[in-house]
């Protein structure tokens, strides 16, 4: 890689020397320093990185390709990307999609045609690829088809919906994951081994610092470099978990409200409640919950589970949901945020149907593709005289004077359209009951037909 880059990236610039005379540098962070030079230092991703996984073998070829790295925050996106740099020995151009504009990009393109009339190659990073709009991921693609430079993007959000299609199906996504545990524990045993050595942990403070990292290794580092500052403050040495819990301002967990990671734990608390499964349901509610997710807005969706898996196998299940948000409103939080536990709980309990659901969508389905029936001359409304002259009304039924209160044999729909036979109930809960309701109707309407004949 040259020495001489340019001034729009001083992260890569090197350090000056040290000496008299010389301005003292500033003190990188714990996450800077311990940033992998080399592919075997990286913690994690063992998945593509380990023997003979995609990453590694991509690596190993000797030919880079265009490829967009997708995973949470503080799990290597960034590094990955240098490393690719350094290991296919290319220049190495970085954008921040968040902080860079079309004279930005149009620097990054010159300095990579300069490096190109050099004889060298260079991989352009683009932090953040999903905060460009179409415009400027479409002036990439000229320059990544010509083979100007390797184009390397990184994203927390789902590239299928963020990143051109055009600009996707160029480059190889890589799905990076959430550091577990055990190598946020090996990542402290580095820090302890190359600037926290004199910093001790007990077992209960390595897991309360795990645990707010939550997968996030930069996160971790920068809990550690806390902590560092505040045991120096206090002249400690041996880290406990009240010390970390007193010391540190612990923010919550990492929780994206508007991307992948939302979705996905709105799906889990919702097929939690589908798989009549209560403590999964509790789980990603309480998880939700701690994120920052907004009450009001899980109240909403808990409604909906009530409608669309319970339905009327239970119909105290949309009443218990109904009256649950209405408590939140209340209450506000957190006294409000028990009533959608429990409501939680009940749905989860509750018999399940999705018959009404399906019924519902399959009439929707039908009636959209389907030409404009007429109503049938029995079932209009007749309030003149010439509408009962012209027929309307006549021979209708009233069914609370038929025997059962049902006009069996009569039909409802328009005039020569079959019977659908849209809504099928469950024999769980309340449907079971209302299935046999069901086919005892139906044998009356038998009945009927072969008394006509």
């Amino acid at each position: 890689m040259s020495d001489a880059m340019p001034s729009l990236f001083p992260d890569l610039l090197p350090e000056p020397p040290s000496g008299a005379g010389s301005r003292p540098s500033p003190q990188r962070p714990l996450a800077e320093r311990l940033r992998p030079a080399t592919l075997d230092e990286v913690i994690g991703q063992s998945h593509l990185l380990g023997e003979g996984k995609p990453l590694r073998l991509a690596f190993k070829s000797g030919k880079p390709h265009s490829m967009i790295f997708w995973g949470p925050p503080g799990v290597g996106k960034t590094t990955l990307a240098r490393l690719t740099a350094t290991a296919f020995g290319r220049e190495f151009i970085a954008l921040s999609a968040v902080l860079s504009g079309v004279k930005d990009i149009r620097e990054a393109m010159e300095r990579a045609q300069q490096f190109l009339a050099q004889g060298k190659h260079t991989i352009l990073f683009v932090d953040e690829i999903h905060r460009f709009n179409k415009s400027q991921q479409d002036a990439l693609l000229p320059h990544v088809e010509s083979g100007l430079f390797t184009f390397i993007g990184a994203t927390t959000e789902n590239p299928s919906f963020e990143v051109n299609s055009a600009l996707l199906s160029r480059a190889q996504v890589y799905v990076l994951k959430s550091l577990n545990e055990q190598e946020l524990r090996q990542l402290l045993k580095r820090a302890q081994a190359e600037a926290l050595a004199h910093l001790t942990f007990d077992e209960q403070a390595v897991a309360t610092l795990v645990g707010y990292a939550d997968g996030d290794a930069r996160r971790f580092l920068n809990l550690l470099e806390q902590c560092n500052t505040a045991a120096d403050a206090s002249s400690i040495t041996a880290i406990t978990a009240e010390f970390i819990t007193n010391a540190l301002s612990l923010n919550a967990r990492r929780f994206d409200k508007g991307g992948d990671n939302f979705y996905d734990q709105i799906s889990a608390l919702h097929k939690s409640v589908r798989g009549s499964s209560p403590d999964g349901a509790l789980y990603w509610l309480t998880r939700m919950l701690d994120g920052g997710a907004d009450p009001r807005y899980l109240a909403r969706r808990i409604v909906r589970m009530a409608w669309e898996d319970i339905g009327l196998a239970d119909p105290r299940a949309m009443q218990i949901a109904n009256d649950a948000a209405l408590t939140f409103e209340r209450l506000g939080s957190p006294e409000g945020e028990l009533a959608l536990g429990q409501a939680v709980i009940y749905l989860a309990m509750a018999a399940k149907s999705n018959a009404g659901y399906k019924a519902y969508n399959a009439a929707r389905a039908f009636v959209k593709q389907d030409r404009s029936r007429e109503v049938p001359v029995h079932l209009r409304n007749a309030p003149t005289k010439l509408m009962k002259e012209l027929g309307h009304g006549h021979e209708y039924r009233y069914a609370h004077d038929e025997p059962h209160a049902y006009a069996a044999g009569e039909t409802y729909l328009p005039d020569g359209m079959a019977e659908p036979n849209w809504y099928q109930p469950v024999p769980r809960g309340l449907e079971l009951k209302l299935g046999e309701k069901l086919s005892f109707l139906r044998k009356l309407d038998e009945e009927a037909g072969q008394g006509d004949s």
